[in-house]
């Protein structure tokens, strides 16, 4: 499949995409976090191989 044939499907056939993380252990949907775990996670830095071999 090419990629522009993703850019034009149609809203009613799109999926939505869930976001896990590792929260003190275990994994979870960022979705079922409260608002304060949901804005913690949006300033979280991200580990790239490429920043930590400096």
């Amino acid at each position: 499949m090419q990629t522009s044939q993703y850019a034009s499907l149609p809203t009613e056939q799109r999926q939505r995409c869930e976001v896990w993380t590792r929260v003190m252990g275990y994994h979870r949907p960022v979705s079922q976090f409260n608002i304060g775990k949901r804005a913690e996670h949006q300033e979280r830095r991200h580990f790239t191989e490429a920043a930590a071999s400096r």
